[in-house]
């Protein structure tokens, strides 16, 4: 799951994110202030534009953009070269202003209702756009693009190219945001720099393709019918906006419910209280020691809640949950039944296979599911009283023959180290 943009205090890349952008947007508002705004009407076409797309967002939890018409607008105007035919003159430190002005704008009533602004999306939009205006505008107006890709039909490969890289700016930044906000959360949860950024540029085959192809193509369309073409070239993004919330709404939904299931055992007397709660943390954590971002390190949280729902079919609670004290069929039965289960939750054949391999040879299970039998083992045995975190993970050391993967273990030991050896299973 991906960390929350502004979350508790500020780490070095943050600051430098949001003083960068400042340091940008204040330089970009004094150029245009002392020069005045070159062809006010499409400033105010463009910065209209991207206000809207910030008052309709309605952000998410781990979602990449909550505002894509917004990011849309900001693009296009970045990449715009001509309007109607006739060559534009704005310049790449009035595109950086427009956008500065707009966002600002629209964070005003959100404030007013009480809802949150993000600084950190906001830095990262102004440094973005501002990376592809200042790749763009100044080859543009020297007419060394047109030089270099012809006047005629492979000159779209240029606003495609600075596309490319913007992208990748983009990706860059918002890894060390992911970042910053995983640091903040404590030691236990940095990720590795590499995975967050394969993670963000895996990302940009989503709704960053939208965005980026809305952005070209509404910018072409200015250049050929001048500053009524965003109202049309937008509507489709718009339509991919509406029905990205509903299934966010669904997804939202699907957490509910697991979230729900998974204190069913606790209620019940099947496990203890807040067992799936702190299995699910922990193993996130080390599987973000090991690597995993993204669509990975959700299916394992999700695995994690629900690794104990098959538990419901006993007749009778096993001590502590610990069903590793139970004969190998039984634990494959409960194992199936919970895979069963989560299938009807809507969390994903990615989940339900985790959970229905909790029974197998470690040799033969994926990695999430080592990791979620390693943590689930790890909180039994502190609940269990057999001397401490140290002491649990001695016990798992020895089990690295047959029962735990020696690498998935250790990786428990580094996150528990750098948190300070806090025993889970004391809740």
């Amino acid at each position: 799951m991906r960390a929350p943009y502004g979350s508790g205090p500020l780490a070095p890349a943050a600051l430098a994110v949001r003083g960068a952008a400042l340091l940008l947007a204040l330089v970009a508002l004094a150029h245009t202030l002392v020069h005045g705004i070159a062809e006010p009407g499409l400033a105010l076409v463009f910065g209209l534009l991207v206000a809207a797309g910030e008052l309709v967002r309605r952000g998410a939890a781990g979602e990449r953009e909550p505002a894509p018409l917004a990011a849309a607008g900001a693009l296009a105007y970045a990449l715009l070269g001509d309007s109607a035919g006739r060559p534009t003159t704005h310049g790449a430190l009035q595109v950086i202003a427009v956008v500065v002005v707009a966002q600002a704008l629209a964070a005003a009533p959100r404030r007013a209702c009480g809802r949150r602004t993000d600084a950190d999306r906001a830095a990262r939009r102004t440094l973005t756009v501002g990376f592809a205006a200042v790749c763009f505008q100044p080859l543009y107006a020297s007419g060394q693009a047109e030089r270099w890709f012809g006047d005629g039909p492979y000159f779209p490969l240029f606003p495609l190219t600075v596309l490319a890289l913007t992208a990748l700016c983009d990706a860059v930044l918002a890894a060390l945001l992911v970042r910053s906000a995983a640091r903040a959360e404590g030691p236990g949860a940095l990720p590795p720099y590499g995975s967050v950024l394969v993670d963000e540029v895996r990302a940009l085959t989503g709704t960053g393709v939208a965005i980026g192809a809305t952005g070209v193509v509404t910018a072409l369309g200015v250049a050929v019918a001048g500053p009524w073409a965003p109202a049309v070239l937008c509507g489709p993004l718009l339509l991919t906006q509406v029905s990205a919330r509903r299934y966010t709404a669904v997804r939202t939904t699907c957490g509910q419910t697991m979230a729900s299931l998974a204190r069913a055992t606790e209620i019940a007397g099947y496990t203890p209280p807040g067992h799936a709660r702190r299995v699910a943390a922990l193993a996130a954590a080390v599987g973000r020691e090991l690597g995993l971002t993204g669509p990975r390190l959700t299916v394992l949280e999700h695995a994690a809640l629900m690794h104990d729902i098959g538990q419901l079919s006993l007749l009778d609670p096993v001590a502590d949950g610990a069903t590793a004290r139970l004969p190998a069929a039984e634990q494959r039965r409960i194992a199936l039944l919970g895979g069963a289960v989560v299938r009807r939750t809507g969390a994903g054949p990615e989940v339900a296979a985790v959970v229905e391999r909790q029974a197998d040879p470690y040799r033969e299970q994926p990695l999430a599911a080592r990791i979620v039998r390693t943590v689930n083992a790890y909180d039994d045995l502190c609940g269990e009283s057999v001397g401490g975190p140290l002491r649990a993970l001695e016990q798992l050391r020895l089990g690295t023959g047959h029962d735990h993967q020696p690498q998935v273990v250790e990786a428990l030991g580094r996150v528990l180290a750098r948190g300070g050896l806090t025993q889970s299973g004391a809740g």
